[in-house]
């Protein structure tokens, strides 16, 4: 019998198509748990209807499921359904996380301060009211600091703030980002932690029964300074000294030690000092967005593949990545409608170029940064060196260019 996979996403998530097509190679019957009822995806649409904001009825939904056809595994592809995963796999006895280790990878501000009893390196944090007055709350601790709600991905409400007039400035531009939070307290509170100058790499990999296998460590080459904090280029291998390597595969293991996290995929990011590496994140699921398909060309093999398999129990292949690899996530330099994309061919042609995807469609509404948390597409690169992958990818990206017009909402 076919072993039989629980996909719990968003109804919006990049990633189901990806898993979608894994989970045929590997002849696993996929079911996909999303408020995808009226989905363009016959693969939404014809799944488990759930409702993301009443997560009872969601697992009451997924229990009647499990009792016509169990399944053998689950896995959750975005940071909004990790903990609705893990409760529906400890409701039906499936090898996941607990809904503890979920909830505080979920939650910065429990993330951090659970990190920091466990004597694990974090920024210096504060819990910060909206609903309080907010110059008292920031008395003792200093700037330039960074601003972060509770539960965003995708650095969407991220802003660093430079002085106490910023702070404020900050509070006030990410309050409407967190206001229709269905909990009333990340709907008002903030993280507010100190800005560490260093230098950011993530770090991607697998948990089995807590022991992690680090399937790559990516740079960040451009720097992530502020005021807001767009990702665009991952690369790897790492050119960073190998004891500061092993100083974050360390710290990385011992956070996720520290959260309870025994299984499955995990996605880490870090500041390097040249003391320390400092815990920005640790999350147990995979690399965000189209980042994943990186993996397809440094294992040839697909990475969604790779996490099905781990979470319905077959054994994984040899995950020996050879030469270097690069992703560019194309940011959005200012908000309006997208109107025209050239380039696009030209930006294939460059040496050491996979592959090129423009997510955005022409007449799209473009959001940038904090306010948005979306990118207009993603470049791939493979090479010899990760000195050639990421000078391929800045290549391609000059070749890019995009026509973005203004746009004016009335009332």
């Amino acid at each position: 019998m076919r072993p039989r996979l629980l996909l719990v996403a968003p109804s919006r998530s990049y990633r189901v198509g990806a898993y979608l097509a894994a989970a045929r190679a590997l002849q696993i019957d996929l079911v996909v748990a999303s408020p995808g009822k009226h989905s363009l995806v016959r693969e939404l649409a014809e799944g488990l209807h759930i409702d993301l904001a009443e997560p009872d009825d969601s697992l009451q939904t997924i229990s009647l499921a499990a009792q016509s056809a169990p399944f053998d595994g689950i896995v959750a592809t975005d940071d909004s359904v990790v903990e609705l995963a893990a409760r529906a796999a400890a409701m039906l006895s499936l090898r996941f996380n607990s809904v503890r280790s979920a909830r505080l990878t979920c939650r910065k501000d429990l993330a951090r301060s659970h990190l920091q009893s466990a004597a694990i390196p974090v920024p210096q944090h504060r819990l910060i009211s909206l609903q309080q007055e907010l110059t008292a709350q920031m008395h003792g601790f200093s700037f330039p600091c960074v601003l972060k709600p509770l539960n965003l991905s995708a650095s969407k409400g991220v802003i660093r703030a430079d002085d106490l007039p910023g702070f404020i400035a900050a509070c006030e531009r990410i309050r409407p980002l967190v206001a229709d939070q269905t909990d009333p307290f990340l709907a008002s509170h903030l993280l507010v932690e100190a800005y560490i100058d260093g230098f950011e790499v993530a770090l991607e990999g697998f948990l089995s029964a807590g022991r992690l296998s680090v399937l790559a460590l990516f740079d960040k080459p451009d720097p992530l300074v502020g005021p807001f904090f767009e990702e665009t280029y991952y690369i790897t291998p790492s050119r960073l000294d190998p004891e500061t390597q092993r100083r974050i595969q360390r710290r990385v293991a011992a956070a996720c030690s520290a959260f309870g996290l025994t299984e499955g995929p995990v996605h880490a990011e870090l500041r390097v000092t040249t003391e320390e590496a400092w815990i920005l994140e640790v999350a147990g699921r995979t690399i965000g967005g189209e980042c994943g398909h990186i993996f397809d060309l440094l294992l040839d093999q697909a990475f969604e593949g790779l996490t099905i398999a781990n979470a319905v129990g077959l054994p994984l292949p040899e995950m020996q990545a050879t030469g270097a690899a690069g992703v560019l996530m194309i940011p959005i330099p200012r908000s309006g409608m997208l109107k025209q994309c050239d380039g696009i061919e030209q930006a294939r042609a460059v040496l050491w170029i996979e592959e090129v995807r423009i997510n955005a469609p022409i007449g799209h509404e473009l959001v940038a940064l904090p306010e948005g948390s979306s990118y207009l597409g993603f470049v791939y690169s493979r090479a010899e060196t990760p000195q050639q992958a990421e000078a391929a990818l800045r290549e391609a990206h000059r070749k890019l260019s995009f026509r973005i017009d203004p746009v004016w909402h009335i009332g």
